[in-house]
């Protein structure tokens, strides 16, 4: 787990299986709450991702930031390649530096760190809009943040039905039947329309470049985590959808710039920047509103963010150290 450095000091080095045995969804719930709270608070200093193409389907993309109000600074480079079967594969690592003495201390498996972040983020949006009583979850996707978003969720909402919906109805049968299993909890695949019939909660995970939900789907009072499609030239719900419900973002400045749902619907004349609603810290920090009426549509669009990488990277090292930095 560590690799001795002669002028570094100790990198503390995790791989994907370290990662997946210490950060559960019990503990990156709460460290990434308060970092998209430290986001929007002004407390994280950080630049929109760069992307680097690297050919039909491949792109190298580098994240740094820095949580100001301790002095923890780093980044998460990696690499996102679409694999034959369609999905995302995200490889890479995230390091982390000691803000005291400027060298690195942990290397952490950025697979790993983001499919458990990302659905710990979108717990947290769900816990903060999601109806009380939401009791049933649909999943758009079967892949790995499919199944992990169904982990994430269970945390926070009561779920006694989870659907799941992909294009391999094999894929979302395995799914559903490990999900079952794990959780407990009654998990079949379904097609879509059935899928999403009187979903409390819908998570799109899927690698999908044009949009696969529109309004007339989501029922009234859903609440919809947008969370596949990362850059600008993709979108997984529509355009009616995004001015249909209530839009919150993880990160406005980022959803400007890459928010593929958004800007489609902006260039098509439906929503202008007003139409983001919040920040999902600022809901978090009860500076602005979440969900108003319990007819409304939530919608929180998913980027992720290097604040959670690096916060999720920060409990890691002290959880396998015992030092805080």
């Amino acid at each position: 787990m560590s690799l001795a450095k002669d002028d570094l000091g100790d990198l503390v080095v995790l791989d994907a299986d370290a990662v997946r045995a210490r950060l559960t969804f019990a503990a990156a719930i709460p460290v990434v709450r308060e970092a998209m709270i430290a986001l929007s608070d002004g407390r994280v200093r950080q630049q929109l991702r760069s992307f680097l193409p690297w050919g039909e389907g491949k792109t190298f993309a580098i994240m740094p930031a820095a949580m100001s109000d301790r002095g923890v600074f780093g980044a998460k480079l990696v690499s996102v390649f679409k694999r034959p079967d369609g999905a995302k594969a995200h490889e890479g690592v995230v390091l982390l530096f000691d803000p005291q003495s400027g060298a690195p201390v942990c290397l952490a498996d950025a697979g790993e760190v983001t499919a458990i972040r990302t659905a710990a983020a979108s717990a947290v949006a769900t816990d903060a809009l999601a109806r009380p009583d939401a009791a049933v979850l649909t999943l758009l996707g079967a892949g790995k943040q499919a199944a992990a978003h169904a982990q994430a969720i269970a945390q926070v909402r009561a779920l006694r039905q989870i659907r799941v919906w992909a294009r391999s109805d094999r894929q979302a049968q395995a799914l559903a039947a490990q999900l079952a299993a794990t959780l407990g909890i009654e998990a079949h695949a379904a097609p879509m329309d059935v899928a999403l019939a009187g979903a409390d909660i819908v998570c799109t995970v899927t690698a999908a470049v044009d949009p696969i939900l529109s309004a007339a789907q989501v029922d009234p009072g859903t609440h919809v985590n947008v969370v596949g499609s990362s850059g600008p030239a993709q979108a997984e719900i529509a355009g009616d959808l995004v001015a249909a419900g209530r839009f919150i973002v993880d990160h406005r400045e980022h959803v400007l710039a890459h928010g593929g749902e958004f800007l489609r619907a902006k260039a098509a004349g439906l929503v202008g920047d007003d139409n983001i609603a919040a920040e999902i810290g600022e809901v978090l920090a009860g500076a602005r509103p979440g969900r108003t009426r319990a007819d409304e549509i939530t919608l929180y669009k998913s980027l992720g963010h290097a604040a959670q990488d690096l916060a999720a990277a920060a409990w890691l090292y002290r959880d396998a150290t015992g030092k805080t930095l």
